[in-house]
């Protein structure tokens, strides 16, 4: 199939990003984005300019959305092949070959053309399981963006410092249920946490997800902004996620404090 010059498989799809009149190819067959993905891009720090890489970087969703923020240069890297494939189409679809380059490769052993320190920020939505115990009769494409297949935390972060300056910064979507893990992890690799936002299903209910940022060769201080309620009732979203969602909103309210703090 044919949509224009963008050569779709049998089971893709042509889906609306609901911003900035983005578009990206999708399939049943491997992992869609989800809310983390567009939390995360409208959560983290972005230079007018400079660099930015994107790990676990899929169909190529968080590098789509950095553009309508930021006129930083933002490589992705992803070792599944089929999304690495998808995510060029989806470059191509958009037409943002000057602005994203999409590497298809392993983030525990980065190619040589990102090179240590020589990026101002690093965005990751890593998968959030450990590999479970036995057989998982599970599609593979599903599996690897869910569990840790390809890689552990301890290697993302790792990956991460090694590739962001000192003074850059990484940000993570992650789980609540780990986030000891995370933050002890990002102190071993000179990774300090500083900023943190919850975000919770409805205003009654427990995080699910949490947005981290974390300053290379920081100084310990953490800010704690206020929890983000994606629903305010059972099957609206709340006024903030309806802003960031469907593009009228930039970036999560709270998103530029401590921004200029370098320390």
């Amino acid at each position: 199939m044919e949509n224009g010059k963008i050569t779709l498989q049998p089971t893709e799809r042509i889906d609306d990003l609901l911003t900035h009149d983005l578009r990206i190819i999708q399939s049943d067959e491997v992992f869609s984005f989800s809310l983390d993905a567009v939390l995360l891009a409208r959560f983290c720090y972005v230079p007018p300019r400079g660099k930015i890489v994107d790990l676990c970087s899929g169909n190529g969703v968080i590098p789509l959305l950095l553009t309508t923020r930021t006129k930083a240069h933002i490589t992705g890297v992803e070792i599944q092949d089929r999304l690495a494939d998808i995510a060029r189409r989806n470059i191509r679809l958009n037409g943002l070959e000057d602005r994203i380059h999409m590497i298809h490769g392993d983030l525990r052993d980065p190619a040589a053309e990102l090179g240590n320190g020589a990026f101002d920020v690093v965005t990751v939505n890593p998968p959030y399981l450990p590999v479970p115990n036995g057989d998982q009769n599970m599609n593979p494409h599903f599996a690897a963006a869910r569990h840790e297949v390809y890689a552990t935390l301890e290697d993302v972060v790792r990956a991460s410092a090694r590739l962001v300056r000192s003074g850059g910064r990484v940000a993570m979507v992650h789980r609540p249920s780990r986030l000891v893990e995370i933050f002890c992890t990002m102190r071993q690799y000179r990774l300090e946490p500083k900023r943190i936002r919850f975000v919770h299903p409805r205003a009654d209910l427990e995080a699910n997800m949490v947005l981290i940022e974390a300053l290379r060769d920081g100084k310990p201080e953490v800010r704690m902004l206020p929890p983000l309620i994606v629903y305010k009732n059972k099957t609206e979203y709340s006024d903030e996620l309806m802003e960031v969602y469907y593009g009228r909103s930039e970036s999560l309210a709270h998103s530029d404090i401590g921004q200029h703090t370098s320390t």
